[in-house]
């Protein structure tokens, strides 16, 4: 949304796909401005994770708060689930931009380097060889989304961070609903193309 506005004055969410997302600001307004979105947007996931890893320890050991009987250990996993969520949502429906946003595919990405990065290059490798193959941003991004899901399972990890994965990819996914429609109908843009 901020790129459009200042490099063109223009509301993002009236072109192309109506996202504020990488994608359609690469549509919209080049290549320069939709890396930066993109990095941006990683960023936010993986900031999201690193500021509950550390907040919440130190919420939980700081003089002022008595702390609940719970055990340390077994609750940052919660804690970093949320966050994570908090991120994908936040971004998705922002309230900033009366609940509008991305699809939350590239903060889902920072989300899994930052809490488990063997799973975000899986599923950032699945999404490079599907845009590879067959240039469909929405495509690869869903395809990366279900990887996610299939190591965060296989892998040992915590059972809130399986149910974030689990959750963030739903979310991701049903975000692509208009995509999954185009992609039925053999309409969707390839990667290059105009918008829909």
């Amino acid at each position: 949304y901020l790129a459009g506005r200042l490099l063109k004055d223009i509301d993002i969410r009236q072109l192309g796909s109506g996202s504020t997302g990488a994608t359609n600001v690469l549509r919209t307004l080049g290549k320069g401005p939709a890396l930066v979105v993109l990095v941006a947007d990683v960023l936010k996931g993986v900031a999201a994770i690193v500021f509950a890893r550390w907040f919440f320890p130190w919420l939980y050991t700081a003089s002022f708060i008595t702390p609940p009987a719970l055990d340390l250990q077994g609750a940052l996993p919660w804690a970093v689930c949320l966050a994570g969520l908090a991120a994908l949502l936040g971004h998705g429906r922002s309230i900033w931009l009366n609940f509008t946003g991305g699809k939350s595919a590239a903060t889902g990405l920072g989300i899994l380097l930052a809490m488990s990065w063997p799973v975000g290059l899986g599923a950032a490798a699945v999404f490079a060889a599907i845009l590879a193959i067959f240039r469909l941003v929405s495509l690869s991004s869903m395809l990366a989304a279900l990887t996610a899901v299939g190591l965060v399972c296989g892998l040992e990890h915590p059972w809130p961070y399986r149910l974030l994965v689990i959750a963030g990819s739903l979310y991701v996914i049903a975000r692509h609903r208009t995509n999954i429609g185009r992609l039925l109908a053999g309409t969707e843009p390839r990667l290059g193309q105009s918008g829909p």
